[in-house]
Parts: structure tokens; sequence; C-alpha cells
């Protein structure tokens, strides 16, 4: 492990050396919050790794902004009930054949290029998902073959597949059929990502798939590499520009759930009339999601939009959250305004940085154990109690009404 980074970004070793005690269950207690795990995580990564994951588009307000905006909502605890017992278990129901059962409202969002945090990638991070009972969003511009992800995960893992569409709309149907038969059981469908928003730190750093990586879905080099980036230009961003089809529309969504054989979350809806057309056009599932602040910046983020979101869809599908997510109350708000669960992308980078897969769990775990805390004090023993108690999370504007 001690120089696992270094060798991923084929840098000096001393620019990212790594404590190889750091991957220890034991060690990692030392980590007593999502931000301790963020903060290490940071100074473990090479400068061109570490934008890439933690930058956001342009001046990377919307990237602020999500977690800025979860601190404008309060909880208004209730008092007096017995929380000896807690209840956090939650269903998610796509419909009758498509019916899951989680121990936590908690999964972990796609996000590209895993084996640039460890060398074990996207087959950790899974691992750490199936020991713990968590789906996991697989992304299409992962650095592991979903065959082999699926292959080597815990019996009894749940699996998402994140779409991505591409100009040869050969290849989209290509990924659709192997995820199927890989065993992935829902397929995500990410709509705000025609082209990728404009992330200035991969410009400034170049950023490039480092050599020795590439995009594992892919079989030709064309595809399976990003462009070769320099100082000014992204070479991932080039990458997108060449490759996805800045043509889609809601057509393209019909074909795909009549394509697929599994159900279709659509991911990237921050508007309630988007979301009702999304479930017209068949979707079984929405993502409140502005892509992590990594798209149009300025973007309301995913806890404002949440409410709006939920009131359109009024229960006919899921509804999930990302963005933004650092602590059990933030899942906590989001569970109290509607949302069926939430998912965790950086974190569980910055996790799987730290401590490979022990360092995802120790992450998920971290979030588990300050949502049990939320729930017990403010008197809400259970996933039902908290969305059966109005006004329980409120914006902090509505106190200047009373």
């Amino acid at each position: 492990m001690k120089r696992s980074i270094a060798l991923l970004s084929k840098l000096p070793e001393d620019a990212c050396t790594l404590n190889s005690s750091i991957n220890t269950t034991q060690n990692l207690k030392h980590f007593v919050s999502v931000g301790d795990v963020e903060t290490r995580a940071l100074d473990l990564l090479p400068k061109a790794v570490k934008g890439y994951y933690a930058s956001g588009a342009d001046d990377e307000n919307t990237l602020h902004r999500n977690r800025k905006a979860f601190a404008s909502y309060l909880i208004r605890p209730k008092i007096l009930v017995d929380v000896t017992t807690l209840n956090t278990k939650t269903s998610i129901r796509f419909d009758a054949k498509n019916v899951y059962n989680f121990d936590y409202p908690i999964g972990i969002a796609p996000s590209a290029f895993h084996c640039m945090a460890h060398p074990e990638g996207e087959i950790a991070t899974a691992r750490a998902a199936g020991e713990t009972g968590t789906p996991m969003i697989c992304s299409t511009l992962g650095t592991t073959r979903i065959e082999d992800i699926a292959a080597s995960s815990p019996p009894g893992t749940t699996l998402w597949y994140q779409l991505y569409v591409y100009k040869d709309r050969r290849i989209t149907e290509h990924l659709v059929k192997r995820a199927i038969a890989a065993g992935f059981r829902a397929l995500v469908l990410t709509v705000d990502a025609p082209t990728m928003g404009r992330r200035r730190a991969d410009e400034r750093n170049g950023f490039e798939l480092p050599s020795h990586l590439r995009m594992a879905n892919f079989d030709s080099e064309t595809l399976g590499r990003t462009f070769q980036g320099d100082t000014g230009k992204s070479g991932f961003g080039d990458y997108v520009k060449s490759m996805f089809d800045l043509s889609l529309t809601w057509d393209d969504l019909r074909w795909l759930v009549e394509f697929s054989q599994i159900p279709v979350i659509v991911k990237g809806v921050l508007r309630g009339c988007d979301a009702k057309k999304s479930i017209e056009y068949g979707a079984k599932g929405i993502i409140v999601s502005n892509h992590g602040g990594r798209q149009v910046d300025h973007a309301p983020s995913t806890i404002e939009a949440l409410p709006e979101v939920v009131k359109a869809v009024n229960g006919a599908v899921p509804v999930f959250l990302d963005g933004g997510i650092r602590a059990g109350t933030d899942i906590y708000k989001a569970i109290a305004l509607g949302a069926d669960m939430v998912f965790i992308g950086r974190p569980a980078l910055y996790g799987l940085t730290v401590g490979g897969s022990d360092g995802v769990k120790h992450v998920l775990n971290l979030l588990r154990t300050e949502f049990d805390y939320a729930m017990r004090l403010s008197c809400t023993p259970s996933i039902n109690a908290i969305r059966a108690t109005p006004n329980l999370v409120v914006h902090e504007s509505y106190f200047a009404k009373l």
C-alpha cells in the first residue's frame, strides 16, 4: 500500500507516499468523521487526481452550495419518545419484481476511475458495499470491467449500472447487454451530462487517465483512454466532447426503457416537471443530483431541489439524492424531506484512498453511526417515524415566519 498512489499516477514516490499502517481497522478508528477521512485523502492524493476528484465546475458555486445548503435546514427534535430500539431499515420498490430491502438508506453513487485512489479500485469499493449490505452504482467509466466487479463482489451485493450514452448507439447497447448479463439489477441513466462541465482544475493540471490505467469497459484503445491532456486542456474533457451524445432527448429515454430488461433510474433531475416526465417515459426511479457540482455552475443544491421533486413524484417511484452529504444529519434531513435513500460519491472515494475496502466501510459506518445518533436525539426511532413527523426538518426561514 505504501507506494500505491505514487505508482498509480507515475509520480515520484515522495510526492504521494502513503503511511503503510493506514490501511488497518485500528488506525482507521482515528478518523472520527467523514471530514477527517477527506482531509487525509486529499493529503495523500497527487495533485491531478485530487483535482479531478474534488473539483467542481467553473467558480464551484454549486459544489460548495451542496454542502452549505444542508446547514440551512434545521432539525426540530421531538421529545419523550422511547428510542431504545431503532429501525433504520428501508425498502425500495421499483415494481413487483424489483423490491430491495436495506439496513440503512445509504448507497454508493457512481464515480469514475477508482483505481486512481487504490490499486483494487472498484473491486475494493464493491467488496465494502457487499459486506455492509449497501447498494453500489458502478460507473460506465470505471477502471475495472463490470464483469470483474460482479464476479468478485460478495454474494447478494446489490449492483446497479450507471450509463452514459455514446454517439455510437451500438456501444451503449453493448454496455447494457453486458451489465444485464453480469447480474446488474438496474440501469442509472445520467441525463445531466450531454458533455462535461468545464472543470478548471482539470484544465490547469492537464488531467488525463494515468498511462497504466484505462476505462476497462471498452476494448478499443480509442474508447478506453482519455485524450492526452496538457496545461490548459483536460484530456478527459476532450474525450467526453468527442464521444458523448449531445443529441440525447426524451425519446432516447423511452428507447432505453424499452431496450432494457431491468428498471431504468434517471439521474440528474433538479425540476419537478422533469421528474414527472421521466416517469411518463418509463423511469422507475429518480435521482436528484447536480453531478456533485461538476456540471452547470450556479445550479441549486440537491437538498434545495429535493422537496419540489418529491412533491411532483408523489410516491409514484422512489426518489434518491446525492451531492454534498458528509454527515449522518445530512442523511437524516434528506429522508425527512422525502428522499427514499441517499448516495455518497466523494466520501467513498476518500475512504478508498485512505484505507481501501476497509476505508470505504469505515466511511459507511461513520455515517450510519451519526444517522443513529440523529434518530435517537430527535426521538424518531424509525424511518417511518421520520417521514410521519410534520415539519421535522425545516428551512431556517421557517422561524422568520413565526
